[in-house]
């Protein structure tokens, strides 16, 4: 099995920085997309920024020049440096990634983390 590890989440004042991290543990072969999705509280589940099997970045446009999606293959890990927070970026952001694993043999599966909560208040 495979999973998803993140953290970083918290309370920030609107302005502020966070930067959350997500790292992928188990018997994995490859990992092709691996992104971050956001749900507000009572609302939609959306993109926020995800690297894509094509090695391209596709990114909000709500959050596009104060988020900075990166990635560390070496350690199965996808990171998101969030300037700029305003109060609509309040949600819960999960990790998600296209994985490949020994389960035993080639295995694929769309991987979900628990979720961490950002609160951003004006």
């Amino acid at each position: 099995q495979v999973q998803l590890v993140e953290s970083g989440g918290g309370l920030v004042q609107a302005g502020g920085s966070l930067r959350l991290s997500c790292v992928a543990s188990g018997n994995i072969y490859e990992i092709y997309d691996m992104g971050w999705y956001r749900q507000p509280i009572g609302g939609q589940r959306e993109l926020v920024a995800d690297f894509t099997s094509r090695n391209t970045i596709d990114i909000a446009d709500a959050v596009k020049g104060r988020f900075t999606i990166s990635r560390d293959d070496a350690k199965n890990a996808v990171y998101l440096q969030m300037d700029s927070l305003q109060p609509e970026d309040t949600a819960v952001y999960y990790c998600n990634a296209d994985v490949v694993f020994d389960d035993p043999g080639y295995t694929y599966a769309d991987v979900w983390g628990q979720g961490t909560l950002v609160t951003v208040t004006s």
